[in-house]
């Protein structure tokens, strides 16, 4: 015996001074993603390599502490590091069964063994990992050593530490874990793939039950405790989990990481850095809601177009795991949830939906896709036994069928006073299509140019009293410079002379034309660009006065902004600091503030009347819908291009600028009936309605060198004239028609 405890002896000698340095433990660095968070502290999206949390041991509730440690270790506060039993049980069964099959690693050992070793088993790492234990138990303290094990252990799906598992497995913070989810946690290190909840739920749930049968018998938790954890639910997440967050921002998110790895490179996902939005999450949760219900709405309106998929009921066996493989590859998307088609008659329809639970939809829940349930309809589009379906609860909790939409829609919001965004979605669903409509989508504004055409006319002298003729046009090709031209009205009909301000209010397409000809398309051109629109992309034509340039949403909600804080352009940002992991602050926005450093591109009069007259879109015009949220101090313009393929509404109050748009990928008609007002504005009214809700309601000064005088439906002034309207002074109008006067109407008609 003396002679192997001598060789041993030498082993250790020869070993213990040659083991790593423990700096890597006590100045622990791991890769720590980057994380986005909403300007009041929300986290709204990371990217990494490694889904990790850091959290202090005296941090982490003590349930959560006696999980693992009855998983894993349960006297590791008493032993030195080994469990000198139970690493002669492994090696005698090493030897005799041929190969490495057991072990006994306290979770000093495992905490050695991953950040220093590699995880063969062989007697020479195994010797390795015993020796640098006892380094690290005599170099740290037994929480340090547990917290280390806590925030660097593997867990499954690329999460780091039982914080970050939480997370990625039930959305959760640690102090909102149950009992039975801390449980399924602390079973994950043994195999994080075999015991995986979301790949593997049944051994998961085996798993479960011994940690929680350990908890109960080394009395870390009462019987009543242990009971009721064995029957508790778990709701595991599905679908792409690494995007789920509390506020959904996804667009955002990655504009601020595309923004963030021009800067820092791959640094961005391994350095901890913490960027810090001017993203509300108020706003952008009601941003996000108001989208999908206004995609939701338009699908409603329009035809089922049947199911996504069928799968053979002999293939699947219709057994829930068969189901459950047969649904693996179909995308989750939020409250669309899929399921499989077990029974279908135009009365009920039972439906396996994903995450095994059955579901049965009758009456109005059938309504939506009552004709892709008759036996006449073509078995493509026909509601069968393995059909593939979406399935939604409405706001009853009732159960209905739907369908994944194929229309798409977005939504900015953002200060007009400084340029910062407080809500941004750029399309239906991140995961679904990654293309951001507010910044990528170039597309046709249609009528919602008009407020720029006709702040240009003030520029030239107009004012809204102007009168001028809404009456049929036409162009020839040779005036237009390639084919004939007829341009009309949304609605067919032509009133004759008007005020500019009534043709704003009802959006007249002729008035808008006849004013382009008279300030000239070019001067139009060049006065968009104070907007911040690019010039090229709006041709001088006099199909500019009916929106045929292309503009983003963005650009849109910029341009509205001009207006909104009297005649200043601010630059859209969405990036108000970025810290490093300790918190120092690397980078701070500085932004062009309206009235202070932002370049002033408009008359504050130009800005007040467009303002007054916008009100009056709102008030009896195309946008009275927003008269539903109660205030006087909303403005905005309606916007619908030809053929209905793209719909706007473009709107603000003083403290917010918000724009809606929806239309198709590959532009197409979004249906004859379908307009701004009704597909657009319903999405901005559902914003505002919550972002506006506890602002005081506010009201625009006039400027000086303004007044506001009592004119006639004629535009001129009258003693006992019933229309008040707003003037440059120096551009008041006369009190009766002069020869000068009907001269300036003369080409209007």
């Amino acid at each position: 015996m003396a002679i192997p405890a001598l060789l041993l002896f030498f082993a250790i000698a020869l070993t213990y001074p040659t083991l790593p340095s423990l700096e890597t433990l006590t100045d622990y660095r791991p890769k720590v993603p980057l994380r986005v968070y909403s300007a009041d502290g929300v986290l709204i999206g990371e990217f990494g390599e490694e889904h990790r949390a850091l959290v202090k041991i005296d941090d982490v509730p003590e349930l959560m502490k006696k999980a693992i440690l009855a998983a894993e270790d349960d006297r590791f506060y008493e032993h030195g590091g080994v469990d000198y039993m139970g690493v002669l049980r492994a090696t005698y069964s090493n030897f005799t069964s041929g190969g490495a099959k057991q072990g006994a690693s306290t979770i000093t050992m495992q905490v050695a063994r991953n950040f220093f070793l590699s995880s063969e088993k062989t007697m020479t790492r195994k010797f390795n990992e015993v020796l640098l234990s006892l380094k690290i138990e005599h170099n740290l303290s037994k929480d340090e050593i547990l917290q280390l094990y806590f925030n660097q252990i593997y867990l499954g799906q690329r999460s780091y530490g039982f914080a970050a598992a939480g997370q990625v497995y039930f959305g959760k913070n640690l102090d909102q874990l149950s009992i039975a989810e801390m449980a399924m946690l602390a079973g994950l290190p043994k195999a994080p793939s075999s015991f995986n909840p979301i790949v593997n739920p049944k051994r998961a749930k085996q798993r479960q039950m011994y940690v929680l049968r350990r908890m109960h018998e080394l009395h870390y938790i009462s019987i009543q405790q242990f009971e009721d954890a064995q029957k508790a639910p778990i709701i595991v997440r599905h679908g792409n989990i690494s995007q789920e967050f509390p506020v959904k921002a996804d667009y955002l998110a990655e504009m601020v990481r595309q923004m963030v790895y021009q800067r820092y490179g791959e640094a961005t996902y391994t350095q901890g850095l913490k960027v810090y939005t001017t993203i509300r999450s108020t706003d952008q949760a009601a941003a996000y809601m108001a989208v999908r219900k206004g995609v939701l709405d338009y699908d409603q309106r329009h035809d089922y177009r049947g199911p996504e998929g069928y799968v053979d009921p002999i293939t699947h066996g219709g057994s829930e795991e068969g189901m459950e493989d047969a649904l693996q590859n179909v995308n989750d998307d939020g409250d669309l949830i899929p399921a499989i088609v077990q029974k279908a008659s135009p009365t009920l329809v039972q439906v396996y939906r994903k995450g095994g639970q059955t579901v049965e939809i009758r009456g109005a829940g059938l309504k939506f896709a009552q004709r892709a349930l008759s036996e006449k309809t073509p078995l493509a589009k026909r509601i069968r036994t393995g059909s593939i379906i979406r399935i939604q609860r409405d706001d009853k909790g009732v159960w209905q069928i739907v369908q994944m939409p194929q229309v798409e829609a977005a939504l900015v919001s953002l200060d007009p006073g400084n340029g910062a965004i407080h809500a941004l979605i750029g399309g239906f669903d991140f995961n679904h299509n990654q293309f951001n409509h507010v910044t990528q989508a170039w597309r046709q504004p249609g009528s919602s140019i008009k407020p720029f055409i006709y702040s240009a006319a003030l520029e030239k002298g107009y004012t809204p009293a102007t009168l001028i003729n809404d009456a049929p046009l036409s162009f020839t090709a040779e005036e237009t410079g390639s084919e004939a031209w007829e341009p009309k009205n949304f609605d067919g009909k032509y009133d004759g002379p008007m005020r500019m301000r009534t043709a704003l209010m009802k959006s007249k397409n002729l008035v808008s034309i006849r004013i382009l000809q008279a300030i000239t398309p070019q001067y139009a051109q060049d006065y968009l660009a104070k907007f911040g629109f690019d010039s090229e992309r709006h041709p001088p034509y006099l199909t500019m006065a009916l929106g045929a340039g292309s503009v983003t949403p963005m650009q849109m909600a910029r341009g509205y902004a001009v207006f909104a804080n009297g005649g200043f352009l601010v630059t859209p940002y969405f990036i108000d600091r970025i810290e490093d992991a300790r918190g120092t602050v690397l980078s701070k926005a500085a932004p062009s503030i309206a009235g202070k450093n932002a370049e002033q591109v408009i008359d504050v009069r130009n800005a007040y009347t467009m303002v007054t007259m916008m009100q009056d879109v709102v008030r009896g015009g195309t946008a009275t819908r927003a008269l539903q949220l109660g205030r006087p101090d909303l403005a905005g313009k309606t916007g619908t291009t030809s053929d209905s393929r793209d719909a706007w509404f473009c709107g603000f109050q003083p403290t917010l600028v918000g724009v809606a748009w929806i239309g198709f990928d590959t532009p197409r008609s979004l249906g004859g009936q379908e307009t701004g007002a009704g597909a657009a504005l319903p999405i901005w009214v559902s914003y505002m309605k919550e972002a506006l809700r506890d602002v005081p309601q506010a009201a625009y000064t006039m400027p000086e060198n303004m007044i506001a005088a009592q004119i006639n439906e004629q535009g001129l002034r009258e003693s006992d004239g019933s229309i008040t309207e707003y003037f440059y002074k120096e551009n008041l109008p006369a009190t009766a028609p002069t020869p000068s006067f009907l001269e300036d109407l003369l080409p209007f008609f």
